[in-house]
């Protein structure tokens, strides 16, 4: 059997160039795959995720706005979607240290009280109206109660953020008090307020509170700003429900 003939050197140099881009656009690929990969580990932040349920509450609320109501701000708010997405704002607490520990251990006991509320009732305002009916609205461990207090939670955050983002040469410390001193500290007493004060001093610098948050100062700033505009809308809709029955806002 006689050999193949040999191939010529025009053939040899194109099977070559083919391989070569072969091997380019394989290589090109997994870079784009690797890329995505980071990309998505890196969306995939703590502060990331509470904005994104924070964002689809503040969007059922709109797509259920009813007009002339006691339920202002968007109809009936589902307490079970409340409590859930509430659930994910303890993170954002421990990030802050020892400072807000006070903050913590009080946030995640009323929320899991709601969250277990929420497997006998379904919205916001029925429990709301159930203290009412039985004169239990301030009464300590009520649902409405708590209620009041998860609201003051995401309100602190939504006042820190904003004190965070307002210069960048202003500490956490100092955007912390200010917070503070805006949201929670008219209705606590002065035992409470003098140990918070005190453990500002502990709290994490700017950096390693976004090292704690796996952030960037740039996505940071955007996701903060999201979480301040996804909540404001769900604060003033639980403010009305208290309004809406004369329940005054000052405890």
């Amino acid at each position: 059997m006689m050999p193949p003939p040999p191939r010529s050197s025009t053939t040899l140099y194109s099977q070559q160039q083919q391989e070569a881009q072969d091997d380019f656009v394989v290589e090109e690929e997994a870079t784009e795959a690797n890329m995505m990969t980071t990309t998505k580990t890196r969306a995939k932040t703590p502060l990331s995720e509470i904005v994104e349920a924070f964002e689809e509450l503040a969007k059922s609320l709109n797509s259920r706005r009813i007009r002339n109501s006691d339920k202002g701000a968007g109809g009936e708010l589902r307490l079970d979607a409340f409590s859930k997405t509430c659930s994910l704002v303890s993170v954002l607490f421990s990030c802050l240290g020892l400072a807000f520990r006070f903050a913590e251990s009080e946030y995640v006991a009323k929320v899991h009280d709601l969250v277990e509320a929420s497997k006998e009732y379904n919205t916001l305002h029925t429990i709301l109206d159930l203290d009412v009916a039985n004169g239990t609205v301030r009464t300590s461990g009520s649902h409405s109660r708590n209620l009041r207090r998860v609201r003051q939670g995401l309100d602190l955050i939504r006042a820190l953020f904003e004190q965070f983002l307002s210069t960048n040469d202003y500490s956490l410390r100092e955007a912390a008090t200010t917070a503070y001193s805006q949201v929670c500290a008219p209705y606590h007493t002065w035992a409470v307020r003098t140990a918070v004060y005190a453990g500002m001093y502990t709290l994490p610098t700017r950096d390693q509170l976004l090292l704690n948050l796996n952030e960037t100062e740039h996505s940071a700033e955007k996701n903060m700003r999201r979480y301040m505009n996804a909540t404001l809308p769900v604060i003033e809709y639980i403010d009305k429900l208290y309004i809406s029955r004369n329940i005054r806002l000052d405890w």
